[in-house]
Formats: structure tokens, sequence, C-alpha cells
């Protein structure tokens, strides 16, 4: 159907055989420099010989220097898409030189091949700019959520240990060792679990398979206001995930931090967002103190707004959409 030279058909051929070969020995070893080397190599000899077998003129040849240009472009080394734009507009000049038709139109095509080698190359370093943008993003974020994680929960244990200590003092003091041996005991054992706990979340963060059995959270005890929750509401289990963390951070603030008598947390479904309010009768927050970090660090990711109140009673009151 088409006139095709049996030689230019055999190198075809074996560029297909070529193609496939380096195929099947990507899949079972992506990452290889030789490999890569040697690939850029005989796909600028390939097309140079189809260029060569056709004087140059239309054929596949461009598509192959296109093509040797790209797959050096998609690495991070820009200095090989250099050089591998400027190999392949040589090439095609000496097989346009070399051939007996010279012809303007075709010789255009190694500035076109120059100009694609650039834009390639522009378009190859913007995109690992891009990837190392990515990767700081994706290494603050593991960072915050490690960070909030250590303070929703390791950092509150500490303090519940440190107010267990106290408790043991005074009752020392007041020459009750038997109390004082009780509460030993039990710190003994809450210490111990979160030494578990924590040997558990370095294993996770190491990348070892970590036994559920040894995730069970461990609430610290201190000062045991009246607590009181209502609740109605329905969404995601992310978000309700995020919902059940701000309530367990902000019973934990208003015990350790408020003194109170009494916490009352309130959860509505208003349609598509959610209400909740965290109000205690303690101390409140000083007038120039900051809301919980852990607790604004949610809200912020949900898209909700918190507001603290003093009136009276300390409120934290916090909407964000229900999705």
């Amino acid at each position: 159907m088409f006139h095709l030279s049996r030689l230019a058909l055999i190198t075809l051929l074996c560029h297909l055989a070529y193609s496939v070969a380096i195929f099947l020995t990507l899949r079972r070893q992506p990452n290889g420099v030789a490999l890569s080397t040697i690939s850029t190599t005989l796909d600028l000899i390939f097309a140079t010989a189809v260029a060569f077998l056709t004087e140059g003129q239309t054929s596949p040849a461009y598509v192959f220097f296109v093509f040797a240009i790209i797959a050096a472009g998609v690495r991070p080394d820009q200095l090989s898409t250099i050089a591998v734009t400027v190999c392949s507009v040589v090439l095609y000049l000496m097989v346009i030189l070399l051939s007996d038709r010279i012809n303007d139109l075709y010789a255009m095509r190694a500035v076109y091949l120059a100009i694609m080698g650039y834009l390639i190359g522009f378009v190859g370093r913007q995109r690992a700019a891009f990837e190392t943008s990515v990767r700081e993003l994706e290494t603050r974020a593991e960072r915050h959520s490690i960070a909030r994680s250590l303070h929703d929960g390791y950092v509150q244990a500490l303090a519940g240990v440190n107010l267990r200590v106290q408790t043991c003092r005074e009752l020392l003091e007041r020459q009750r060792p038997n109390e004082a041996l009780a509460q030993l005991t039990e710190l003994q054992s809450g210490i111990a679990r979160e030494y578990d706990e924590v040997r558990a979340y370095i294993r996770e963060l190491a990348g070892v398979d970590v036994s559920s059995a040894n995730a069970a959270a461990v609430t610290a005890t201190a000062a045991d206001p009246h607590f009181e929750v209502r609740m109605a509401f329905s969404g995601h289990s992310t978000t309700g995930e995020h919902l059940l963390q701000i309530m367990l951070e902000g019973l934990r603030n208003a015990r350790r931090h408020g003194m109170p008598q009494c916490v009352t947390i309130h959860v509505h479904g208003l349609e598509d967002k959610l209400r909740l309010t965290i109000d205690d009768d303690g101390v409140g927050f000083p007038d120039s103190g900051n809301p919980p970090w852990a607790i604004s660090s949610r809200v912020a990711e949900l898209g909700g707004n918190l507001i603290v109140n003093h009136d009276g009673v300390t409120r934290l009151e916090i909407e964000m959409p229900n999705t």
C-alpha cells in the first residue's frame, strides 16, 4: 500500500524490537542510569538512520528526534535535554546537507527541533520545580499532623502524669501512704500504656506494621468536673473524627486549665453546617490569650470559624461545613 524500501522497513522493525526490549527492561528495572544513556543514544541513532534513508524529507525521522528530546526532558537533569537537542539538530542538519536534494523547507525542521527542545526543557524544569514544591508542602503537612498528634495525645498524657504526681505528693504530706501507693500503681500502669502508644506511633512513622492492639487511646485523669454532651448530627466519618477530637481537646483543656465545675458540649447539624459549642464555668482564657492551637488548626483545616467568648462562662463557638 505504501512505497517503503526494504532497508527502511528493516530499520523500523529493528526500532520496534528495540522499543519492546526497552519497555520490558524498564518494567523489571525502573531506575537505571546506564539504561537511560543507552536508550537515548539508540533513539538518536535510529532517528538519524531513518532520516538518512529518507534524505531528511517527510518521514518518521522527525518524530523520532522529537521523542528522543521528550525522553530526555522528563528526567530531572536539564543538561541532558540540552545535549540531546543539540545532537538532534546537528544530526538532522548533517543528513540534509549530505543528501542529494537539499530543500530549505526541510532544513527549517532543524530549527523547529531546537525550538521544541527549548520548550521541552523549560517545561521539564518547571515540572521539577513543581514537584519540589509539592514535596515541601507534603513535608509541612506531615510535620503539622505529627505535631498535632503529639499535642493531642502524648503531651496531654504528660500533663496528666504531672497532675497525678502532684496528687501523690499531697497524699504523702497528709500521711495517707496507702492512697498514694494506689495512685502510683495506677500511674505506673498508665505510663506503661503511654509507652506502648509512643512506641507504636514511632513504628508507624518508620513504616513498620503496628498491631491494632497497641493503639488504644488513654485519657489522663485530673480534676473531674461534671460533663454533659448533647449531639445530633450526621456527616462523613472524617468530619466526625475531627469533631470528636475537638470535643476531646476542649474537655481536656477545660478540665486541666479552667478548673470548672461543669463542662457542657452541644453539637447541632444545621443543613449543610455543623455548630459546636463548648461551655465551662471555669477561670477561662486570658484576654490576650490565643484559642487552643490543636482546636483552631482542625477548625481551619475543615474551613470553619472559631470564636471564644468570656461572658459569664467560657464558650468556644465553632461553625464548620458539614462535608
